[in-house]
């Protein structure tokens, strides 16, 4: 099972994190953290890495729902989507598959909750 799902496309790095933002929301999704990895690496350890950025996504009513089925399960969240450099003016999408992050945890209630989230992150790669 891959663990998540990707998308490639032809933008502008920046304009890719304002699109993959906006149809996040389009699809109930919040950004709560945003996460610019070749800035931290740069500032932390020196090091040169391609443009790179986590984006910390969140459906607050399904978010509710988890951590009602499982008081844990925050330490999974938000979902994390990547917008990443691919090269020749190449950008990369990926969406974390819940249903693989949350096999590790046998709760039937949270399973139904993460294949639905799963089914929304699926459809917001397809619309990028």
């Amino acid at each position: 099972m891959s663990y998540h799902f990707s998308k490639t496309i032809n933008m502008p790095f920046d304009e890719a994190i304002e699109h993959t933002t906006s149809v996040l929301k389009e699809n109930g999704f919040g950004v709560l953290t945003t996460i610019d990895i070749k800035a931290a690496l740069k500032e932390k350890i020196d090091v040169e890495f391609r443009p790179y950025t986590i984006l910390g996504a969140c459906n607050p009513g399904f978010a509710h729902k988890a951590l009602q089925a499982e008081p844990h399960i925050g330490t999974m969240l938000p979902c994390n989507v990547i917008v990443q450099d691919a090269g020749n003016g190449k950008v990369e999408v990926s969406a974390v598959d819940p249903m693989a992050s949350m096999q590790a945890i046998e709760n039937p209630d949270l399973g139904t909750i993460a294949s639905q989230v799963r089914d929304m992150l699926q459809k917001v790669i397809a619309e990028i």
